[in-house]
């Protein structure tokens, strides 16, 4: 009995001192995070992720055929960008029936088996929803023109300030006026978007309530959630005021107005609440969340309403573009730390942050940081807390394509210009067809296919899934174990602290109690630089590398004594697991123990 014992003493004790974790560590039950809670989800734009039935556009079908490559990259959730019947002005954006799939990407029948197969491999579903306006062909707007039942309230409409004058200086996102008369109408109808977009009137309760039964239905077909677009439009200024110039001598553009009447009104919060309300009894049900994330681009402090008042609540997650928005490749530690900080510093107690590189309205990461620099950012998004969103493509360091011709140009942000500065517009450059391997089309349709709905980046034969997926390293592999990696204790639950270490790098410890404890530091800078780890934790005394952007200077698996001084590759980012002298006192403290209870055997 006694030799037993002390067996199984002495294992525990080696069990304790080569893992550094105390008996008495947390368990994910313990913490209770929720499902979607540190989660990583992949936006998809269907329209080219891959198409199945070689008419160019992506579709439902080819993203149930892909499915098995989100799983295999480990991701918890995926976002569809709308597929949601329209004529496609905004390709998919112009809703003309919230509750039919477009014939473009198939059928109802493909969209429930596409969430019956996510949900088999694990993956939750969230659709997009766009509450601000339908299509000028949706049933509503139509009737809206001609007057019938209670239709016409339905839809901003207005009288002009004088004959053949808008009935205000509000203009559209487009680049036009956001006010349109219609041939044979007296009055105008708002468009904050697109003339085919005409807003709808949410000082309707009729409005309020159908879009109530439009998530209900949805929510009842067995979708997650749903990413609620551009929600910061959806009311108005009751009295129509005129926007003012921020510079007054400066054109007449969306960008040189002040929306302080068209964008952020407390109503646009209060409508967020109510559908929060709705979202949590279907929770109350089954115990199971239902996800809203909202998105607008706003200030921080108007941002962090959209997570509630203090009172109610309202999104799970506000999207976060801070590092769309405020950081590039011209950034300092500086800017990094204070953007990253500002954000965890803001949100209310108990919120989730969330990080954000990229998406369909704004510049790959690739392009914007500079394809020697995608990998360490994708170490910065994933080792922050909270939840991280990919963008599709960023997984194999897709980049913009910028060769599109005005002639090939199909987003009408930029096709409402012209060829002179489309380019400052134009989103068409990073919603390209995905790169599969190096076939025809980069493997997104048939080869036999006249031509992709946009062209497929020409550098397709070299940056590719399957040319990523054989080599032994690669950024999609990078990201593979970088979202492993977020499930470790100190990622998924630990403390962040974050600090500007000299020459330009930027770093922060990630820590829990009873657990390994890490170190990110990201270099800046286009050369080697020397860090100090012991600037990021005192005590720190050794460290091992755990992980490291691509092509890195350091070693994975390299131990490293002399943590005061590590000299970092340039656009290196480094994942160290560390350690300090506190720790292996108390692995003596614990050996000194067990050797006390082993002496009392004998």
């Amino acid at each position: 009995m006694r030799f037993t014992v002390c067996v199984l003493l002495v294992a525990l004790a080696l069990v304790l001192v080569v893992s550094g974790k105390s008996p008495n560590r947390q368990t994910d039950h313990m913490t209770g995070m929720d499902w979607w809670e540190g989660g990583v989800f992949y936006q998809i734009y269907p329209r080219s992720f891959k198409d199945s039935n070689g008419d160019g556009v992506g579709d439902l079908a080819g993203i149930t055929a892909k499915l098995e490559h989100l799983n295999e990259l480990g991701v918890d959730g995926v976002w569809l960008s709308p597929v949601f019947k329209s004529p496609m002005a905004d390709f998919g954006y112009d809703i003309a029936d919230f509750r039919q799939v477009d014939p473009i990407f198939g059928t109802m029948a493909d969209l429930d088996a596409m969430v019956l197969k996510a949900k088999q491999l694990g993956i939750k579903v969230i659709l997009d929803f766009v509450p601000n306006h339908t299509s000028d062909e949706h049933e509503w707007f139509q009737k809206s023109l001609n007057g019938e039942g209670d239709y016409r309230d339905y839809y901003v409409w207005r009288n002009g300030a004088a004959v053949g004058q808008t009935p205000n200086n509000w203009q559209s996102v487009f680049h036009t006026p956001a006010w349109t008369q219609p041939a044979g109408q007296t009055q105008y109808y708002l468009h904050q978007f697109d003339k085919k977009q005409p807003d709808l009137n949410y000082r309707n309760p009729k409005v309020k309530q159908e879009m109530e039964d439009m998530i209900r239905f949805w929510l009842d077909k067995g979708v997650d959630g749903f990413r609620i677009d551009a929600i910061n439009h959806v009311y108005e200024d009751p009295d129509f005021r005129d926007e003012e110039l921020i510079d007054p001598k400066g054109e007449l553009i969306w960008e040189n107005l002040d929306h302080k009447y068209t964008q952020n009104l407390p109503e646009c919060y209060g409508l967020i609440y109510d559908w929060r309300d709705l979202f949590d009894q279907y929770k109350a049900r089954d115990n199971v969340t239902r996800l809203m994330m909202t998105e607008a681009y706003a200030s921080l402090e108007e941002t962090m309403l959209w997570y509630g008042n203090g009172n109610r609540k309202g999104s799970h997650m506000p999207f976060n573009f801070a590092m769309i928005n405020r950081l590039s490749k011209d950034s300092r530690a500086a800017d990094f730390k204070a953007g990253i900080d500002e954000w965890l510093n803001a949100m209310p107690a108990g919120a989730q942050a969330n990080w954000v590189l990229g998406n369909h309205d704004r510049p790959r990461v690739a392009s914007r940081f500079g394809r020697d620099r995608a990998g360490s950012m994708a170490v910065l998004e994933m080792t922050l807390p909270g939840i991280a969103v990919v963008y599709y493509g960023e997984e194999i360091g897709m980049e913009d394509n910028r060769a599109i011709t005005f002639e090939e140009t199909q987003d009408p942000q930029a096709a409402n210009t012209n060829a002179d500065v489309y380019q400052e517009f134009t989103r068409d450059p990073v919603r390209t067809p995905f790169q599969w391997d190096d076939t025809a089309y980069a493997g997104f349709t048939a080869a036999t296919a006249q031509k992709t709905w946009l062209p497929v980046h020409p550098n397709y034969r070299d940056v590719n899934l399957a040319a990523q997926k054989a080599a032994p390293e690669s950024m999609f592999k990078l990201y593979q174990r970088l979202i492993r990696l977020r499930k470790e204790h100190a990622f998924m639950h630990g403390d962040f602290h974050s600090k500007e270490l000299l020459n330009n790098v930027f770093g922060y410890t990630r820590t829990f109690e009873g657990e390994p404890s890490y170190a990110v530091v990201v270099n800046l800078n286009d050369n080697d630089v020397n860090v100090n780890l012991q600037e990021l934790h005192e005590d720190v005394d050794w460290a091992k590398v755990t992980l490291t952007s691509l092509g890195a200077r350091m070693q994975e698996g390299t131990e490293v004594s002399e943590v005061f001084h590590i000299v970092l590759g340039r656009y290196d980012a480094v994942v160290f697991e560390i350690a300090s002298s506190a720790s292996a006192i108390g692995a003596s403290a614990i050996l000194l123990l067990i050797a006390s209870i082993l002496r009392s055997f004998f």
